[in-house]
């Protein structure tokens, strides 16, 4: 059992690796050129969101910030300091695109993918089991200030998850976010 979960484990790990190269047209430039996610980029200004159907919606900071927010409190290792982060859950976002959320997360759709990509080119994976309220304690939220102020050098949206240890799965000037089925 321990072997066939193993087995299936690295299937998937190679198949979203090998969608992630093929999608970029090569290796992503974060990995090809050194890029580090703490250099400076270009502040992000609109969040496009992509749906497995195709579907693509782009909304404005207005947008955003007219949605209902929630708020979390996290310890950022980064900066050594508490932070709290208001924005818009992620999973509430992905049903603007037609994402399947609650009881109807099931079967295949354990194996969907959501990647969110900052202007840097920065990009993170997050299964969608993990963005979905019913299912993990967690919330992952894109936000669009921080303390109670925008997030500047951070661009008009930051993705935070409140389940991380470090913030390595958050992205700075978040402009993309896409979501994939990953095929064994």
């Amino acid at each position: 059992m321990k072997n066939e979960f193993r087995r299936r484990f690295k299937a998937v790990a190679a198949a979203v690796a090998l969608l992630l190269l093929i999608g970029m047209g090569g290796p992503s430039p974060v990995f090809a050129q050194g890029m580090d996610h703490h250099q400076a980029s270009e502040p992000s200004t609109q969040l496009t969101l992509r749906g497995l159907d195709g579907k693509t919606v782009t909304l404005t900071p207005e947008e955003v910030a007219a949605l209902p927010h929630k708020t979390v409190s996290v310890f950022n290792s980064h900066t050594k300091a508490n932070e709290s982060y208001s924005g818009v859950a992620l999973a509430d976002l992905l049903a603007r695109i037609g994402v399947p959320r609650g009881e109807e997360v099931k079967g295949r759709l354990f194996m969907t993918a959501v990647i969110a990509e900052g202007t840097d080119k920065y990009s993170v994976l997050y299964a969608l089991a993990e963005v979905d309220p019913s299912i993990h304690t967690g919330d992952v939220i894109v936000a669009d200030s921080v303390d109670g102020q925008k997030l500047g050098k951070d661009g008009a949206f930051k993705m935070v998850s409140s389940e991380e240890r470090r913030p390595a799965r958050w992205v700075r000037n978040l402009n993309e976010i896409s979501v994939i089925e990953v095929k064994p």
